[in-house]
């Protein structure tokens, strides 16, 4: 049960009708996009082949299995495997009949090929569909954000509780390290790193992790400071309570008021910091799922406008929900606020 000011707060962000929309629609694509593999695949969700159910998204079956002539992992584009499976059954395909890595061989023109009744945004340079690299990539880059601001968020809000509840030369040393870590050249570093380890996801998390976490630094370290001389925090260091306690359970939930309002706009900027690196060659594997990644082949190929445009709305769409959501945040915490 939320309390009476939870709820007013909440009261204030369904009120933003701009924001609160913003917010279901954008969870209505992320938890679509969690389910890419039923969206977009070049497998069949499920198939009936006499009498017997098999599901080829969770396991490979040999095109023996359908009467098949050679013991491999059964094609089902391939026209001989369909006609054997639809002689006695069916298959059950999902909407989009590529993933992100498949390539179609049967274009009607030469790659990049335009939107068509099979590939309905057309396909890049590799003859790839751009519709399912555009569901893996946008669930790729939201997952990459939230994990990255989940990250950022406990660590800078760690370090400015720290900073600012105890002052004194903790709070002197730790902002001369914020200085000098915030002066070092983040892109550099990991044009350099790159070079020597060969970029992945995990490792793209934990370098802008390192180059990130000082975001909300400020903002916890100010409010500390702040209420750490109220009346209520001097009345219960002398009532004997620990510091953890005071951290957890007095100052920490003030100091989040305002953090929260920053946390959208985190996610914004760890979603850019991804396309943008991909779109320079430092970010994703080659041939993973990448809004940067086809931002670069837009580039590359203006004759072929339909993957330009299909990533930029995708990316302007995502990222104007997500300001939309942040400043309803921000209205909703905001002690000025009123009935």
């Amino acid at each position: 049960m939320l309390s009476p000011l939870n709820q007013e707060r909440w009261r204030r962000f369904k009120n933003n009708r701009r924001g609160f929309w913003s917010l279901w629609l954008f969870l209505f694509l992320f938890i679509g996009s969690l389910f890419a593999e039923i969206i977009a695949n070049d497998t069949p969700i499920l198939i009936k082949h006499q009498d017997a159910f098999y599901y080829p998204l969770f396991k490979e079956y040999s095109e023996l299995t359908f009467g098949g002539d050679f013991d491999v992992a059964a094609d089902y584009r391939d026209p001989y495997i369909a006609e054997l499976i639809n002689e006695s059954g069916w298959m059950l395909w999902p909407p989009v009949r590529f993933d992100y890595r498949a390539i179609n061989y049967d274009l009607p023109t030469p790659a990049p090929s335009p939107p068509s009744a099979e590939n309905w945004l057309g396909t890049d340079d590799q003859g790839r569909d751009v519709l399912a690299r555009l569901i893996y990539g946008f669930r790729i880059s939201v997952i990459f954000g939230l994990l990255l601001t989940l990250a950022t968020s406990i660590i800078g809000v760690a370090a400015g509780a720290v900073q600012g509840f105890y002052g004194g030369k903790i709070d002197l040393i730790g902002q001369r390290l914020l200085e000098v870590w915030s002066s070092m050249p983040a892109l550099f570093v990991l044009i350099i790193i790159a070079s020597l380890v060969p970029p992945s996801f995990w490792i793209l998390l934990v370098i802008l992790l390192l180059f990130g976490w000082m975001t909300l630094v400020g903002v916890v370290r100010a409010e500390f400071l702040r209420a750490r001389n109220l009346e209520y925090v001097l009345a219960a260091k002398a009532m004997g309570v620990s510091d953890r306690a005071l951290i957890f359970r007095h100052l920490l939930p003030n100091a989040m008021v305002a953090t929260l309002t920053f946390v959208p706009f985190i996610l914004v900027g760890a979603v850019t910091s991804l396309t943008a690196l991909d779109f320079l060659g430092f970010g994703l594997p080659p041939g993973s799922a990448s809004l940067g990644e086809m931002v670069s082949q837009g580039k590359n190929n203006l004759h072929a406008p339909w993957i330009g445009l299909s990533v930029f709305f995708v990316l302007a769409l995502l990222l104007t929900l997500l300001v939309f959501v942040g400043e309803a945040v921000r209205d909703a915490v905001d002690p000025n606020k009123t009935r």
